[in-house]
């Protein structure tokens, strides 16, 4: 093979180990026997032929070994295989001249035979002389999917690619100071903002002048470009000035101003007649999509989102009497206006068709959601209804405002605290739990963890019901159990996508469980939250659940009990200094012993408290946020030990307090003698 290689001649041999039939053919031809006795196969006959271009560019060799009748290849046998090289050597120098080809932005659709090449430049022709541009012939007339044309473009740009997705919202701070005319008829626009780099879309990397247009527009930025489609961009510049294209749930618009609520209930009262409140079918007459009821319910979910509500109620209590509406703010209901009774039905239907629910079933519950846009952000609603007595039905919405995590040293956690919920959630497995009632904050805090450890070389997977922090950089998912889409299912889906870290919303039952325990101590750090009353209350209801004791011990890392207190507000609380009745309840709820080892003032003239007062800033009500009270209990040697040995419960709380954990109840009156919240308010939230 070497000799034809380099002579471009061919070869028949007789015999391979005849070294004067080889010196025949050439002085310096021979043969190497290493292969031979590597394999025990013998080589006899040899026929080797150069595979050439156009008779002069070498492009191969075949070389054919062993006849099968033991005799020498025959003259008919050249002339076969020279007719095979030669036409190898046509198709090789054909593919050397594709391969040198220049690559074209849709070379990935022909290699993939998505079109050919003659479709291409007939697409390509068509382009050049109508008005279409090339992607929408692509798209409409060959019906190409436009994940693989934007895929394509990616490959020949060497760029991401972003398809228009309508839960991709763009930032209107970029996208405000720019002419949005000028953006759709240049196909670019900037998208997000991550940290200190701006991603913007543009339908080609290549054009310079484009380029020193978004570098003008954003001086002294640093610019992430993302492939597009020309339709998708223009898709996005509308979704950026409000015009979102069918979403799966509808989007209500709060821009227009609804008008003061005192304006608002004069309107009602205008409408609603003295006889239809009178009348046992008041409310048939009014319309859900009357203007007024419009204004109203829009106004109900602008101030409940302007005053920082979690939640809102609206209550009616019977054809003749007024509809409450209540909202929930830092923990507390309060009423926030009355709805003449003719309003009744009309107020909960217009409720019921933004949240895409059936408005004529009023016997059972339904759910749905909301997506209302403010001028200057989008909220989700999570919407409720519950049938109640005298045909009436309440609606209640929870506000689902997406946010950034809040910064662990933003948190309100002690000194002790904050560095061992840093330390444990820097492991690369086991199982960290935080625990609490329902609106306790467990969400907020554990995104707030995986925003410490939110780093390019983790993967982060998050299921959750619903998602209500988004954070770049993680893959949130919403699990779905009318569907069948659980925790437990999208846990074991999530250990199939490569992880480095899982966080579960809730761990329900007893599969999802044992599937995160089993996670954590296969190399993953799992969290997650449970609804359990403490720390170590948490360890018997996993135990109770049928979790086993040696394997939960082995995982834990740690697990965070919290509470929300009302905090006081920071414009009007006051000292004071407290009666030695107050001082010894303290004492007594914290332990005396505790008090006394921890070091804890006594009690003097100087020993102060706050107390609320009121003033404008927090509706006079002496109390304006909440400030979050923990327990932390690290899963040490001796804790492990507690575990899998089933100890009682007072056994492992006392083992905790000795290794540095505080109680919720000790924590809460830290931060009372912080001067952050009351006795009082910590008692509500942490003391059975």
């Amino acid at each position: 093979m070497g000799f034809t290689a380099k002579y471009l001649r061919p070869a028949n041999i007789a015999d391979a180990y005849n070294k004067a039939e080889l010196a025949n053919i050439h002085p310096a031809l021979g043969h190497d026997s290493s292969w031979d006795k590597k394999s025990g196969f013998k080589t006899k006959q040899v026929l080797s032929y150069p595979i050439l271009a156009e008779n002069k560019y070498l492009m191969g060799v075949i070389q054919i070994i062993n006849k099968k009748t033991g005799t020498r290849f025959t003259k008919k046998d050249e002339e076969a295989v020279a007719e095979l090289s030669k036409g190898l050597g046509i198709a090789f120098q054909n593919l050397q001249k594709l391969a040198k080809k220049a690559p074209t932005k849709f070379g990935a659709l022909v290699a993939g035979n998505r079109i050919t090449q003659a479709e291409l430049d007939n697409a390509i022709a068509e382009s050049r002389k109508g008005p279409q541009d090339l992607e929408s012939i692509l798209l409409d007339k060959y019906k190409i999917p436009k994940t693989e044309l934007v895929k394509s473009l990616s490959q020949f740009y060497k760029c991401p690619h972003v398809e228009y997705d309508e839960k991709i919202i763009p930032d209107p701070e970029l996208v405000k100071p720019l002419n949005v005319e000028f953006l759709k008829k240049n196909f670019w626009m900037p998208l997000r903002r991550d940290k200190t780099v701006i991603e913007v879309l543009i339908d080609d990397p290549n054009d310079l002048d484009k380029i020193q247009d978004i570098k003008r527009s954003f001086p002294g930025q640093s610019i992430k470009f993302s492939v597009c489609l020309r339709r998708d961009i223009v898709q996005f510049i509308k979704r950026s000035g409000g015009a979102a294209a069918a979403p799966a749930v509808a989007t209500f618009s709060g821009a227009t101003d609804p008008g003061s609520l005192d304006e608002l209930q004069a309107m009602m009262i205008d409408e609603a007649s003295e006889e239809a409140q009178a009348d046992a079918s008041a409310d048939s007459g009014m319309n859900e999509n009357d203007s007024t009821v419009v204004k109203l319910a829009n106004k109900i979910i602008i101030d409940a989102y302007k005053l920082n509500a979690s939640d809102i109620h609206v209550e009616p209590y019977g054809e003749k009497k007024e509809t409450v509406v209540r909202f929930r703010v830092d923990g507390t209901c309060q009423e926030y206006m009355k709805i003449p009774p003719a309003f009744r039905r009309a107020i909960v239907s217009r409720l019921k068709i933004m949240a895409s629910l059936d408005i004529a079933e009023r016997r059972k519950p339904q759910d749905g959601k909301i997506k209302f846009k403010m001028a200057d952000k989008e909220i989700e609603l999570r919407v409720a209804t519950i049938p109640t007595a005298g045909y009436n039905e309440d609606v209640v919405m929870r506000i689902l405002a997406a946010s950034e995590p809040v910064p662990l040293d933003k948190m309100g956690f002690s000194e002790r605290n904050l560095r061992e919920l840093k330390r444990i959630s820097e492991v690369p497995y086991g199982i960290i739990l935080c625990v609490g009632p329902t609106g306790s904050g467990k969400t907020t805090t554990l995104h707030s963890v995986l925003g410490n450890i939110n780093e390019p070389e983790w993967k982060i997977w998050t299921a959750e019901d619903p998602v209500e922090i988004t954070q770049y950089g993680l893959r949130q998912v919403q699990v779905q159990p009318k569907i069948g889409f659980t925790f437990a299912m999208a846990m074991r889906a999530f250990l199939r996508a490569d992880p480095d870290v899982i966080m579960v919303g809730e761990m329900r039952d007893k599969e999802t469980a044992e599937t995160g325990i089993e996670a954590s101590l296969t190399g993953h750090l799992v969290l997650s939250t449970l609804h359990t009353n403490s720390a170590v209350e948490t360890i018997t209801r996993l135990l109770d659940m049928g979790c086993d004791p040696f394997s939960f011990a082995d995982a834990m890392l740690g697990v965070l009990a919290q509470r929300l207190a009302k905090r006081l507000c920071k414009e009007c609380k006051e000292k004071y200094h407290p009666s030695k009745e107050e001082y010894d309840e303290l004492v007594t709820a914290y332990s005396k012993d505790w008090w006394e080892k921890n070091k804890l003032p006594p009690y003097d003239d100087k020993f102060m408290l706050h107390r609320p007062k009121g003033c404008d800033t927090c509706n006079r009500g002496g109390f304006k946020g909440r400030v979050g009270i923990h327990e932390l209990m690290i899963g040490t040697d001796n804790l492990k030990k507690l575990i899998q040995t089933k100890a009682k419960t007072e056994e492992m709380v006392r083992a905790a307090m000795e290794e540095g954990m505080t109680t919720l109840v000790q924590d809460g009156i830290d931060k009372t003698l912080q001067g952050l919240t009351t006795f009082k308010e910590v008692k509500a939230v942490a003391m059975k």
